[in-house]
Order: structure tokens, then C-alpha cells, then sequence
């Protein structure tokens, strides 16, 4: 069902993992003109919680409330340009124990999963040391499964490999499993930065800055790619990641074109 203007507006929360193409998904959602975006709107929270020391660290959290229970506040209240649709890109790993999740339940939820090998590779090279929920996949299946029990079915999952292998038709499945009218202009956008995006964007968005739409197919590391160290972490890692690919939506062109 296509949504209107008359509707409620419809909050989507895309729940994401770090090192996936959740900005570049925020880019297609963002290229809407129809959809609001935030860009991890707990970031600062987490950070000021937690003590973790990550690029821009200070400028992250004197960019966004400190308090949870005000980005909740936030991402429940008034969405931005009273526009019908609004996506927000959210970190899992975000939400650590003591920050409140029954807000979640009023808000559409998908689930944006990689294998964990490519997750850490990629980690990696921003970030020496880190344990598996700094990945986010627990926090993920948690999210997953809390979203499956109130719905009585698998909330919508994309892997980003798949969006990447066929973008038209991986997009037609999530909007038509949100309930939303596919749009073409999903498929690309102009180069370069967001006012959306968050104050870390110069630590983290260098390609997203220079693209223009999704990239190409590319080749995911492998567990033998792994270091040492990493190999313990995508052997954990990979139970929860097998856990949501089961569900994931296969591509589905639009019958017509928003």
C-alpha cells in the first residue's frame, strides 16, 4: 500500500551495524522529497555513556543530547519539515543496556545486515581494538527479534551486499515491505556532504561525499582475510548475522516508478 500526505507519517527506523551502507541509504531515502532523515541520532549518548574514544570524539557528543531519554524524545516527536516519511539511520550498537526500547515499538523497523568478515575488515581499519557488541550484532538480533514478537513476523531485512548487486530491485522490496511508494529517485544523488549528516561525517563519509549512487558489486572479505585477532570475533559474530539473513527480502522491481 502506497502511502499519502493524509497519513500518519511514517517513522522508519533502519537499524544498522557499523561499516555497512546505511549513509548510503540514508542517501537514497534522503533523495526523497517526501522523507526526512537523522543520522544516528544516539551517537553522542553513546559515546558520553560508554567513555569509548572515537574519531571526533568530543565534537560528537557536544553535537546531540547526552541524555537518551531526550533523543527518544526526538525521534518521537514532530518529524522534521512535516514531511510523511522520516528515516532514521540508527546504530544498534548504540543501544546499550539502560538506554529505554519501548519507543522503538511505535516505529516501522528494518534491519540492515552484512556478514560480519566484511563488517570487520573495514572496522578495522578505522579502530585498533574493539569487541564484538562495538559491531552491533547482538544488539541487532535483540532489536530483530523484539520487532518479530510484536509484529508476529520478520520485521524487513536487507543485506547490503544485495542492495549493492541490484539497487532498483532491493529498494522495490523495502519500500513495498514498509508500505511505502518505491521512488526512482532513491537510485542517486548529488555528490558531496548532508546537512543531515553528523558532525563526524569528515571521520567516516569520505566515499559516501564523493558518490553519486550505490557502488558497484565488490568483493567481501572472507574469514581467511581476517587477522588473527578479528577471526575469534566473526566466529561470535556469525550466529547472529545467520539469524536475520534468513529473513532477508529478495529483490523485487517496483511495478511502477514513485
Amino acid at each position: 500500500m502506497s502511502r499519502t500526505p493524509a497519513d500518519a507519517p511514517l517513522r522508519i527506523a533502519m537499524w544498522s551495524g557499523p561499516r555497512n551502507i546505511s549513509t548510503a541509504m540514508m542517501r537514497a531515502f534522503g533523495n526523497r522529497a517526501d522523507c526526512a532523515v537523522s543520522d544516528e541520532p544516539f551517537y553522542g549518548a553513546y559515546l558520553q555513556a560508554t567513555g569509548l574514544d572515537h574519531p571526533m570524539r568530543e565534537a560528537v557528543i557536544a553535537s546531540q543530547p547526552r541524555d537518551w531519554r531526550q533523543v527518544v524524545a526526538l525521534m518521537t516527536g514532530p518529524v522534521p519539515g512535516g514531511k510523511p516519511i522520516w528515516y532514521q539511520k540508527h546504530m544498534t550498537h548504540h543501544m546499550i543496556p539502560g538506554f529505554g526500547r519501548d519507543w522503538i515499538d511505535g516505529l516501522a523497523n528494518a534491519f540492515l545486515i552484512r556478514a560480519p568478515e566484511a563488517v570487520l575488515t573495514s572496522y578495522a581499519q578505522k579502530r585498533d581494538a574493539f569487541a564484538l557488541e562495538e559491531i552491533g550484532l547482538p544488539a541487532q538480533l535483540a532489536l530483530f527479534e523484539r520487532a518479530a514478537q510484536r509484529l508476529g513476523r520478520a520485521p524487513p531485512v536487507v543485506d547490503g551486499a544485495d542492495v549493492l548487486a541490484d539497487p532498483k530491485g532491493m529498494l522495490g522490496a523495502l519500500c513495498a515491505a514498509l508500505g511505502v511508494a518505491f521512488d526512482a529517485a532513491m537510485l542517486s544523488w548529488p555528490a558531496g556532504p548532508r546537512a543531515s549528516d553528523g558532525v563526524w561525517a569528515p571521520a567516516w563519509y569520505e566515499a559516501v561525499e564523493k558518490s553519486t549512487g550505490f557502488g558497484p558489486p565488490r568483493r567481501e572479505a572472507g574469514f581467511d582475510d581476517l587477522s588473527d585477532a578479528l577471526k575469534p570475533i566473526a566466529e561470535a559474530a556469525r550466529p547472529y548475522y545467520q539469524a536475520m539473513a534468513r529473513h532477508k527480502l529478495a529483490a523485487r522491481p517496483p511495478a511502477r516508478d514513485g
